[in-house]
C-alpha cells in the first residue's frame, strides 16, 4: 500500500513539473525581453505596443520602431537636432504613410483591392482608422451602446457623418447597439464593388442575412430583383422596415397609373375624368372626380392586400399580384 502511494505521488510530481515547464519557459522568455532604446524617452509609446504583435518583434535596437518611423541612427547621437524621417509626422505624405503599413501587411487578402478602393483614392491612410500606440480615434460611447467592446461604427462616423445620422433614425439596423458592424457589409480596405461591399451586388449583400428574400419565386417583383435599395435604406429610415417612403407613396413611385389610380391630384387621370370619356360617370365632366373609380387606395397601405411583395409562389392571380 505504501509503495503504491509513493508511486502515485511520484507520478503527480512529474506531471506537475511538466505542466509548469511551459509557464516557466514563457516567464523566462518574457523576463529576457529588453525594452528598445527608444523607450528611454518614448516610454508611453513603448508601453502601448509592448504586449502587441508589433512590440513582440521589437529588440534592444528598436528595429520595429525604426521600421515605421525611419532610421534613428543620427537621432540617437543628437536627439534634439537630428529627428527621424517619420512619415507619420506633420510633413509625411499620404502615400508614404500607407507604404509603411503595406511593407508588412501587403500580403493580407483583405488588402488585395486597396489601390482601387475609395479610401485610397480619397487619400485615407491606415493611421486615420488604426492607432498603433493606443490613441482613441472614436467619439465617446453613446447611451445606446449595449456592448463594452469598442464600437466600430464610431470610427467610421468620423468621416461618414450622414450615415451615422441615419443609424439614429427610428428604423435602423442594430449598428449603434454594436450587434452589426460596418465591416459586416463593407470592406474598408478596398473592393471593386459598389460602396466597397463584400458581396458582388447590393442584393447579394442583403441576401447574406435575409436569405428568405432570395427566392427563387414563380412570380417575381422586378424592383426587388434589381436593387433592394430601390425601396429600402440600409442604414436607417424614419419609415418602418427601413423603407425610403411609407406605403402607398413608395408603391406609387412606380404604380401611379395602374389598376388602382395613384392620386386624386393627378391631372393625367387617376380619380379624375379624362377628356373624351363619354361614360355615364364622366359625360361632360372632364377634370371632375370619376365616380366609377375605386378609391380604396387613398390613405391606405398596399401591403394590406399585396403582402408577398418580394415575390410569390402562390398559383394564379394570387401569386401574380402578390396577394396574401
Amino acid at each position: 500500500m505504501r509503495k503504491s502511494f509513493i508511486a502515485l505521488a511520484s507520478v503527480v510530481v512529474a506531471f506537475a513539473t511538466l505542466s509548469c515547464a511551459p509557464l516557466h519557459a514563457q516567464e523566462s522568455k518574457a523576463s529576457k525581453q529588453v525594452a528598445p532604446v527608444c523607450a528611454n524617452c518614448h516610454e508611453a509609446q513603448w508601453k502601448a505596443i509592448d504586449l502587441t504583435a508589433h512590440g513582440a518583434k521589437n529588440d534592444a535596437d528598436g528595429s520595429m520602431c525604426q521600421a515605421c518611423h525611419g532610421s534613428a541612427a543620427e537621432h540617437l547621437k543628437d536627439p534634439m537636432k537630428a529627428k527621424p524621417a517619420n512619415p507619420f509626422g506633420k510633413n509625411g505624405t499620404v502615400q508614404a504613410r500607407t507604404d509603411v503599413c503595406l511593407g508588412c501587411h501587403a500580403s493580407n487578402r483583405n488588402l488585395a483591392f486597396w489601390t482601387s478602393g475609395k479610401h485610397q483614392i480619397n487619400e485615407v491612410t491606415c493611421a486615420n482608422c488604426h492607432s498603433i500606440h493606443g490613441k482613441s480615434l472614436a467619439p465617446s460611447i453613446n447611451k445606446f451602446v449595449t456592448t463594452f467592446l469598442p464600437n466600430q461604427e464610431d470610427i467610421c462616423a468620423n468621416c461618414h457623418q450622414p450615415i451615422r445620422a441615419a443609424t439614429f433614425k427610428p428604423s435602423h439596423h442594430p449598428i449603434i447597439e454594436g450587434k452589426i458592424r460596418c465591416t459586416d457589409c463593407h470592406n474598408p480596405h478596398g473592393a471593386i464593388t459598389p460602396a466597397m461591399l463584400k458581396q458582388p451586388t447590393i442584393n447579394d449583400q442583403c441576401y447574406s442575412c435575409h436569405a428568405d428574400k432570395r427566392g427563387p419565386y414563380v412570380f417575381t417583383h422586378p424592383p426587388v430583383e434589381e436593387n433592394c435599395a430601390t425601396c429600402h435604406n440600409p442604414h436607417g429610415s424614419v419609415h418602418a422596415r427601413l423603407l425610403n417612403e411609407s406605403a402607398p407613396n413608395l408603391c406609387q413611385d412606380c404604380h401611379d397609373g395602374s389598376r388602382h389610380p395613384g392620386t386624386i391630384y393627378g391631372a393625367a387621370g387617376g380619380f379624375l375624368c379624362l377628356p373624351g370619356d363619354t361614360s355615364t360617370a364622366c359625360n361632360n365632366k372632364t377634370g371632375q372626380p370619376n365616380a366609377n373609380v375605386n378609391t380604396r387606395l387613398v390613405s391606405r397601405a398596399c401591403l394590406n392586400c399585396h403582402s408577398q411583395i418580394h415575390g410569390s409562389n402562390a398559383p394564379g392571380s394570387r401569386g401574380q399580384y402578390f396577394i396574401r
